[in-house]
């Protein structure tokens, strides 16, 4: 087991999150292969989300995760196969997402399926990602009239 490369994956997965909730596109965008693909299970929206191209996926983040709203997403417990410059990984997901101006929540659970490749330059870059989801919720934060935030507000 080459275990460099195991943890190059580990923060390449790492580096997707913490750009997506710090809203760092640019940094995003270098997650991904130009060619990626990213299909992931939304309830909240009634489908599968299919975005095709490092540019579309970008763009629907920036557009739904972007200024004025609050998100949350953490991965763990890897199970990451290696095969030469291909890799794939199983990631357990957790994930809040909070929408100040429409008083919402979006929590969940999945498990990510991705596909990884190592580019000439020696880096691995995400070519497929995707999650499928164990459960899904929303509420009202007018639920809740206790709940006074702190920060990320």
């Amino acid at each position: 087991m080459d275990l460099i490369t195991l943890e190059e994956i580990r923060r390449l997965k790492a580096r997707y999150l913490r750009c997506v909730d710090l809203k760092l596109w640019d940094e995003f965008a270098e997650v991904f292969t130009e060619d990626a693909v990213a299909e992931y299970d939304t309830p909240v929206l009634g489908k599968t989300l299919r975005l095709g191209g490092r540019d579309a996926i970008v763009g629907y983040m920036r557009k739904n995760l972007g200024p004025g709203k609050i998100s949350t997403h953490t991965a763990s417990s890897p199970e990451i196969d290696i095969d030469g410059d291909r890799a794939t990984g199983i990631w357990a997901l957790d994930d809040s997402i909070i929408i100040p101006e429409s008083r919402l929540l979006i929590r969940g659970a999945a498990f990510y399926h991705d596909v990884y490749r190592r580019g000439d330059d020696g880096a691995w870059r995400v070519e497929k990602t995707g999650h499928t989801r164990t459960y899904e919720y929303m509420v009202s934060l007018d639920d809740m009239p206790s709940l006074r935030f702190t920060a990320g507000t």
